[in-house]
């Protein structure tokens, strides 16, 4: 199955959560926190949304950086995405 967002959706997969500190201390699970970089997997196209010009400035295979708790999660074929509006991302992290 293949997800096409609509309009000026964008889906995302969230990268892994850090299983060590710089300082080398392995943390359990309930310690890790949400990771907020993700890498984008598809792009709407933009256009008209809410009466304003939408014009899409993040592309396929891009690094970025989410609000923490944006976005809907979905899965599909067993791997997890998110599905968020282009203006939840707040940077594009080269």
């Amino acid at each position: 199955m293949i997800i096409k967002p609509l309009a000026d959706r964008v889906v995302i997969k969230m990268t892994e959560a850090e299983e060590t500190t710089k300082s080398g201390i392995i943390l359990a699970e309930s310690a890790k926190e949400k990771p907020q970089i993700a890498v984008v997997v598809a792009v709407g196209p933009g256009g008209v949304v809410d009466g304003k010009e939408t014009v899409m400035t993040v592309k396929v295979g891009d690094k970025v950086l989410t609000s923490k708790y944006s976005g809907t999660e979905v899965k599909c074929d067993g791997e997890e995405y998110i599905i968020v509006k282009q203006n939840d991302i707040l940077a594009i992290v080269e």
